[in-house]
Parts: C-alpha cells; structure tokens; sequence
C-alpha cells in the first residue's frame, strides 16, 4: 500500500501548488492556535482551499474544541477535511458528525504515553481517521502539533494495529526517517510540516527528499 502524503502548515497558494505538484495528497492549512508556526488567517485558507484540486484534499487544522463552533469554522474556509487538534469531548464529536456530515474529520491523539491507546474506541465512531501526533495538549500553553518532536512509535504501532480507520503519523519528521516511521509504524500516511520548511517556507529540495524516501520505504515494504 503506497504511504499518503500529507504536507502541512501550507501559507499560499505558490506553497500548495508545490506540495500538490510534488505528490502531496492532502495539504494542510493552520488556522489560530495558542502555540507554534504555520497560523494563516481563515481569509487564507478559504483562498488556497479554493484552489485545491481533487482528489488531492485540503485539510483545515482548528483549535476549537465544540462541535458547533468546529462546524462554523468549516463553514467560513470551506475545506475539504477538517483536522480536530484538541483531544475534544466524545460527545462533542458525535455531535459534530450530524453537523458537518459531508466534511470528512480527522482527530488527533497526542501520544504521551501508552493512554492514548484508550482514546481510539470513544472517537471511532465519529471520525473518518485519526492523526497520531508530539503535542502536549495539557502544558501551560498548549502544544498542538508542529512541535518537530518525535513521540513513542511503539504505541503508535499498536495504536495502528487497533484501529479500523486510516492513521496519519505526525511528529518530528523528515527524508532521514520516514523509512523508519512507516516500517515501524505502518501508517496509512505520513504528516509533516517543519521538517520541510527552511527560513519559514516550504523548501522544494526537502519536499523532493522526503517524497523519494518514502517512495522507496514503500518500495522495501510491499
């Protein structure tokens, strides 16, 4: 099975263009967020989700945390994908599903510790894919991704194994070890955003890199 690449913190639509040019089959726009880089504003990603084409997805990455105000954000950037980047309330999840049934939502697990295995059974039935990521969503300010670090695989294994739905992997990755992750970890796709840019923009010689490693950890693993 070849590994779905999805290239986030995208800023424009030059940067979409190359990741989308470059293989991408998803690319990721950042909305308001208490921590980290990549935010662009909901003005911006309505115009670079405008310009997406399919199949490729656009994916929206938001920080609100009830159902209704997740859905309303949708609604004014209008992606194809919404990524949920705060562990919210199953309920709020559920509900969720009968607000924006047509918009496919990705949650994410930070992965502290072997807990996050808990998480998979409550979100399930609710979600289209989870999105294993480095953050600390407890920390005085919140980490929510985009952290550059790289987390337990051996949970994220398990957490892959267990699971029925697709799983993206996120956290500290790069050209250097994506052949590792998907070994290890077998994900359905691979999500990365400072492991591509130089000097705050997407670096097309990373991108080449990271998109020729993976190419051929699927290669080794098929």
């Amino acid at each position: 099975m070849r590994t779905r690449l999805k290239i986030c913190c995208i800023g424009s639509i030059d940067e979409a263009r190359l990741a989308i040019m470059a293989g991408a089959d998803a690319v990721g726009l950042v909305g308001a967020m208490p921590s980290g880089d990549g935010m662009i504003s909901d003005e911006r990603i309505a115009a670079i989700a405008r310009i997406v084409p399919p199949p490729v997805a656009s994916i929206l990455l938001t920080s609100e945390r009830r159902a209704e105000t997740i859905a309303d954000h949708v609604r004014r950037t209008r992606p194809a994908a919404v990524q949920i980047v705060h562990e919210i309330e199953p309920g709020e999840s559920a509900r969720l599903a009968m607000l924006i049934p047509h918009v496919r939502r990705i949650q994410v697990v930070h992965v502290e510790g072997p807990d996050a295995l808990e998480r998979r059974t409550a979100y399930m039935p609710h979600v289209d894919a989870f999105l294993l990521d480095s953050g600390r969503p407890g920390a005085a300010i919140p980490e929510l991704g985009g952290t550059g670090r790289v987390h337990d695989w051996d949970v994220s294994a398990a957490f892959v194994k267990a699971s029925t739905l697709p799983v993206f992997l996120a956290g500290g990755l790069d050209a250097g070890n994506a052949g590792a992750a998907i070994a290890h970890v077998r994900p359905f796709g691979l999500d990365l955003c400072s492991g591509l840019r130089s000097e705050g923009h997407l670096d097309p010689v990373k991108l080449d890199a990271f998109v020729k490693a993976v190419a051929e950890a699927d290669r080794r693993t098929s």
